[in-house]
C-alpha cells in the first residue's frame, strides 16, 4: 500500500451504547501532516487509540503503515511513535533516563539511544536540561521531552494527540516549529489531533473536521475555507436597528442579516463592498460604531458544518480536571 493510513467505515461503541466514532473513513498520504480538528468528545482520541492499537474498533477496518489493525498490531507498534495527551515521562527520572527507558522498549542499544537522543534533544532545545529530573521541567519542556521519546526509534508514522494542549502561545509556536522540522528532516508522516483552529491551519497539509464521531469534511485548509463563500462585513450602528437600509446594488452581495444594531453582510470581496454598505447606512441617518471585515476561516467552516463553534474553555476544563485527578492520586 502506498498510503500511510487507510481507514474504512471505522466505528467504536463503548459500554452503554455511547458511539465515539461513527462510520469514519479517510486516507493519509505518506509524508503529510494530517489533522483531526474538532472539540473535546468529537472522537479524535478514540480514533488515535484505535490506530495505535490501544483499543479495538467495534467494526470497520484500518491499515497503518500497510499493516492491518487487529491482525498485525505488533508490526504497527514497531512502525509508529505516539505522543499522547497525558504526560507519560516519569517525574522521578531525568530526561535522559526517560529516553533510555523508551528506547530500550524498542530494542535499541545504549549507543543507538545516545546517538539519536543527542540529535533530538538538540533539535528541541533540551540538551542542557537532559540530566535534570523531569519534575523540574516546565509544561513546554515536558512536551518537548515527550516528542523526543516518541521519535527515539525513528518511526515511520508519528501520532500526536493534542500536542500543545495547555501550553502558552509562545511555547505552542515553538513546538509547531519542532513538528515541521521533524517532518522535513525525517520525511515522516504525522497524524495529529487538535481543537486549535490556528494550529490546524498553520501545521496541517490536510484536515478532517470531526464532530460527534463523524467526519464532516476533509481537505486542505484553503479547500475547506472555500466552503464558506465570500467575506463577511459586520457593521454595528449607534442609533437603532438599521431595518430601513437597502443594500441593493452592493458589489458582490450574497445575503445579509440584521440583529438589533448589527448588520452582517456576506459579499464576494469585502474591500469593494464595505464603502458602499457604509454609504447606504449613513444616507439613512445611521451613525457607525464599528466596522469589521472577516475573512473565511476554519472557525467559520466548523460553524457552517456543525452549527456551533469550538470553545477554548473546553480545553481549560479538561486541564483543570486532569490537575484535580493528579492531586487526588498524589
Amino acid at each position: 500500500m502506498d498510503k500511510a493510513i487507510i481507514v474504512r467505515n471505522l466505528r467504536k461503541v463503548y459500554e452503554g451504547g455511547v458511539v465515539a466514532v461513527d462510520d469514519v473513513s479517510f486516507e493519509v498520504e505518506r509524508g503529510e501532516i494530517f489533522g483531526f480538528l474538532g472539540p473535546n468528545g468529537a472522537g479524535k482520541t478514540t480514533t488515535i487509540n484505535i490506530l495505535t492499537t490501544l483499543i479495538p474498533p467495534t467494526s470497520g477496518e484500518a491499515y497503518v503503515g500497510g499493516y492491518k489493525v487487529g491482525d498485525q498490531d505488533d508490526k504497527i507498534r514497531k512502525a509508529i511513535g505516539l505522543v499522547p495527551q497525558e504526560l507519560t515521562a516519569d517525574d522521578e527520572l531525568t530526561g535522559w533516563e526517560n529516553i533510555y527507558l523508551q528506547g530500550s522498549l524498542y530494542g535499541l542499544s545504549r549507543s543507538e539511544i545516545r546517538r539519536e537522543g543527542e540529535e533530538l534533544l538538540e533539535m528541541v532545545g533540551l540538551e542542557e536540561a537532559a540530566d535534570r529530573l523531569v519534575r523540574t521541567y516546565s509544561g513546554g519542556m515536558r512536551r518537548r521531552l515527550e516528542l523526543v521519546m516518541g521519535l527515539i526509534h525513528k518511526p515511520d508514522i508519528l501520532f500526536l494527540d493534542e500536542p500543545t494542549l495547555g501550553l502558552d502561545v509562545q511555547t505552542r509556536a515553538q513546538l509547531w516549529n519542532h513538528i515541521r522540522r521533524v517532518r522535513s528532516e525525517y520525511d515522516m508522516t504525522i497524524f495529529m489531533t487538535t481543537h486549535y483552529m490556528d494550529e490546524a491551519d498553520k501545521l496541517c497539509d490536510r484536515i478532517a473536521i470531526i464532530d460527534h464521531g463523524r467526519i464532516k469534511a476533509i481537505g486542505t485548509p484553503e479547500e475547506l475555507k472555500r466552503m464558506v463563500e465570500g467575506d463577511l462585513v459586520i457593521i454595528r450602528t449607534v442609533n437603532g436597528s438599521p431595518l430601513e437600509v437597502s443594500l441593493d446594488g452592493i458589489p458582490g452581495l450574497k445575503d445579509y442579516t440584521i440583529d438589533g444594531s448589527e448588520i452582517r453582510v456576506r459579499v464576494e470581496e469585502g474591500e469593494k463592498a464595505t464603502p458602499a454598505i457604509i454609504e447606504s447606512l449613513v444616507s439613512k441617518g445611521y451613525r457607525i460604531r464599528s466596522v469589521e471585515l472577516v475573512r473565511p476561516s476554519l472557525e467559520q467552516v466548523f460553524l457552517t458544518l456543525t452549527g456551533r463553534s469550538i470553545r477554548e474553555e473546553e480545553a481549560l476544563d479538561t486541564i483543570s480536571y486532569r490537575v484535580m485527578m493528579r492531586r487526588r492520586r498524589g
